[in-house]
């Protein structure tokens, strides 16, 4: 019976194959659109659960309060609670540490080559033990015996010795060889740890200062994980490492939390991380977005299949009639679909494949079409699910429910509520579509505020790098602020160049450093008021390369004059509520007594999603590593070429790196912009399929009412006329559409909006726009064979009669 329904199938299929193509490749487009969401979605859901024991593994989460109304919320944690942790507390199996070095890449020095490597990070001896890792060959052994190793990713290895074994071979960094001990497989797409370098913690204790740095009770570096036994109360646990905390760091200002490994890719409220994050309400509204795009794709079958259920009417009538049951034909119909939707599986495989390796570059994951991948063919099987039950339940049912006597009678099989349901579902294709796209038009206006909107410097030609301490420690600290003057003297003798100043932050974007306590101070500060403050060290030429703008009073002046005062931005100044005349006020600085000289015009140093907070900037000319050098117009070739030639100058041997401030501000904002590329790929999935769908419903209309528009012909109506009466019907469906779609898409707009502290407001010409935009791409599609139908022969049409 079964073979039957699929014979019968494909019979009915081959013989209305422009109606099938035209399902098969708006299912195909939808699916795939679906499926790639929904392994994005798997992605991001299954973070981490991959691990052995991932459910009794925590990490220590720190809760700093600073006052009544700030708290600081940090994922990293003293080296030394990791230690104490272990030996005092008999719940917790086991303790691992890891310090990712995310402030700046580890530049490795292969055979005389530099590379810069992102993502390296420092552990202890127990990670691998902790933590699973697929080693492809070594083994962590070696690694943990011997501090100067490394362990590399399989990808790394082969991108630094091509085809050579990897085992052994020397990696210098900064003065030190480090030898590769083992290679282990790239981590998965849903690994929070996607590190390609791995380098012993005792490397770093190697050196006797930084030991001594990282060994202190105050110095919160690195993230700590434990490894609890099963049925350990967490709470518990957390009050004691509080404790441990408390009687050795000896203030009580902090609380202890303890974040499951499964929940740490979701945490939202950390104030930095070191690692990859996610926001479960993106996967919610993408988990919506991908069963919209799979739901619009079904619509068009539905519609083209109700649409033409009275050219099948006889053949279910005789069906009938010789006996066949209803549910028989209920099968026979939900079989058509079936066979489709099969069909359009095979396309849509062969969509993803073809746009995997893109859809990796946008997502930054790597994932691949393995048969051997269980999630995948649970995805692509749910799918195909989940379009055959669309498809095919209400045609189905509608097919199988004609009644014989009515068909030979010439009665409408098709009820009043079939037509408007087919019109609803056409209504609601393009309500998503033109959401689609106004939200593609008001994240792009959104980005373009952005880029336009005056941050209150001067970011273009703008250039910054940066001179590692290791490379000046050999100074003390008047010998290295002397040293770093000349290299300015030097920078500031080329023609390329037109200003240059040293900071103690990389550039003057998303400085995210901040401190809080008592060693801040002015005059009429309550005792339990310690703000968060971003402190920023500069010298005197700082504002001519980025050009920021006086409030009141002036700049630090040539010389040392000024060591001691600061320069408050607006921000500052009102929530300090410093006394009025500001200038000469009484600042204490990070323990640093000084006045205040200056008022700064607010600029954003940070993203446009945050609002500006306090800044205190600082003159400083002896703890300055890094150059802010403003190049002269059209000589940016030149500019780079004269400072890596000043760098060999003074620093041989060491690999130079530099970026633009105008590069750095576009990347603050790259995840916005890849949102807006995402939703204009929906936007037009989505108008491909809902055109899709319109074509077929038009070429069936022009089929149906064939005669009607040859006698129009006849009678004299002209080509304009047919067009028009043929369109008309489906234009209002879309204006209908752009009616649900706006109020929808201004309040839901509205939301992503507030992620922004500096926004655009909602204008109703988008609206219009969209609008136009969807009834222009709607009367384009339906004109295509309105035109034909109303071009052809009035003969061909009314010869039958």
């Amino acid at each position: 019976m079964i073979k039957t329904h699929f014979n019968t199938a494909w019979r009915n299929f081959w013989k209305h194959r422009s109606t099938g193509f035209i399902n098969i490749a708006g299912l195909s487009v939808g699916m795939a659109a679906a499926v790639l969401i929904f392994i994005w979605v798997q992605n991001e859901l299954s973070f981490d659960t991959d691990q052995p024991d991932a459910q009794n593994i925590y990490r220590i989460k720190n809760y700093l309060a600073l006052d009544k109304t700030t708290t600081w919320v940090w994922e990293n944690s003293p080296y030394l609670v990791g230690d104490a942790v272990k030996k005092q507390l008999p719940e917790v199996e086991a303790v691992t540490r890891i310090k990712p070095v995310n402030y700046a890449p580890v530049y490795f020095n292969i055979n005389g080559e530099f590379f810069p490597e992102e993502n390296a990070a420092y552990v202890d001896e127990k990670w691998f033990k902790v933590f699973k890792s697929d080693f492809v060959s070594g083994n962590a052994t070696a690694f943990n015996q011997h501090p100067f190793s490394i362990i590399l990713s399989e990808s790394k290895a082969k991108k630094y010795f091509a085809n050579q074994d990897a085992i052994g071979k020397i990696i210098k960094i900064d003065s030190n060889n480090y030898q590769v001990q083992a290679i282990v497989k790239d981590a998965p797409a849903n690994s929070s740890f996607r590190f390609d370098a791995y380098i012993p913690v005792a490397a770093r204790f190697a050196d006797v200062k930084e030991q001594k740095n990282e060994l202190q009770w105050g110095n919160f570096y690195y993230l700590t994980f434990l490894k609890l036994r099963p049925g350990t109360n967490t709470k518990t646990v957390s009050g004691k490492i509080k404790s441990i905390l408390e009687e050795n760091r000896k203030q009580k200002n902090l609380e202890i939390g303890l974040t499951p490994l499964a929940d740490m890719h979701f945490e939202n409220d950390l104030q930095n991380s070191s690692i990859i994050h996610g926001e479960k309400k993106i996967v919610y509204i993408f988990v919506i977005l991908g069963i919209l795009l799979l739901l619009i794709a079904c619509i068009n079958y539905v519609n083209l299949t109700t649409a033409r259920a009275s050219l099948r009417a006889k053949e279910v009538s005789i069906k009938k009639i010789v006996g066949a049951e209803r549910s028989q034909l209920f099968m026979q119909f939900v079989a058509e679909s079936a066979l489709i939707s099969v069909m359009a599986l095979a396309l849509t495989i062969l969509i993803i494949a073809a746009c995997l390796p893109s859809f990796n570059s946008f997502t930054e994951r790597n994932f691949t079409l393995s048969v051997s991948s269980g999630y995948l063919w649970l995805i692509l099987l749910g799918t195909l699910f989940g379009t055959i039950v669309l498809n095919s339940i209400y045609p189905a049912l509608l097919l199988s429910s004609f009644k014989p006597l009515n068909t030979f009678r010439g009665a409408s099989v098709l009820r009043l509520k079939d037509v408007s349901l087919r019109k609803a579902l056409v209504v609601l294709q393009f309500t998503f579509s033109i959401f689609l796209i106004v939200g593609v038009i008001t994240i792009y206006r959104q980005l373009a505020f952005i880029r336009n909107q005056n941050p209150g410097y001067d970011r273009s030609q703008v250039m910054s790098f940066n001179v590692s301490y290791n490379l000046l420690k050999k100074y003390e600290d008047k010998q290295r602020a002397a040293f770093m003057k000349t290299i300015k003297q030097s920078l500031l003798s080329q023609s390329a160049i037109q200003s240059a100043s040293l900071t103690n932050f990389e550039s003057v974007l998303n400085n995210n450093s901040s401190s809080s306590g008592e060693s801040n101070d002015w005059d009429g500060r309550p005792k339990d008021f310690v703000p968060p403050i971003t402190f920023a060290s500069v010298d005197n030429d700082y504002t001519r390369v980025v050009n920021l703008k006086m409030a009141m009073g002036r700049w630090f002046l040539q010389g040392n004059a000024d060591q001691h005062n600061v320069i408050l931005n607006e921000t500052a100044a009102r929530e300090f509520n410093l006394h009025k005349p500001y200038i000469g006020q009484r600042f204490v600085a990070q323990g640093d007594t000084g006045r205040v000289i200056g008022i700064v015009k607010d600029f954003n140093f940070r993203s446009f999603h945050e609002k500006i907070t306090p800044l205190v900037i600082r003159y400083d000319d002896e703890w300055c590593f890094n150059f802010q050098v403003k190049v002269a117009p059209h000589k940016q070739a030149d500019a780079i070429k004269a400072i890596e030639g000043i760098w060999k100058q003074n620093f041989p041997g060491e690999p130079f790196s530099y970026k633009f401030v105008d590069q750095e501000f576009d990347n603050m904002y790259r995840n916005d912009a890849k949102s807006s590329g995402l939703m204009a790929v929906f936007a037009i999935v989505a108008i491909i399929i809902s055109c899709l769908g319109l074509f077929g419903l038009a070429a069936f209309t022009a089929e149906q009412r064939g005669k009607e528009i040859g006698i129009r012909k006849v009678l004299g109506a002209t080509v304009s006329g047919i067009v028009s009466l043929l369109s008309v019907d489906f234009i209002v469906l879309v204006f209908i559409a752009l009616l649900i779609a706006s109020p929808l898409a201004w309040w839901l707009m509205n939301l992503w909006l507030q992620n922004f502290a500096y926004r655009i407001e909602m204008q109703w010409w988008v609206f219009l726009i969209a609008g136009t935009l969807a009834v222009a791409i709607a009367f384009v599609t339906i004109s295509f064979q309105a035109v034909k139908a109303a071009i052809a022969n009035p003969v061909k049409s009314l010869r039958s009669e």
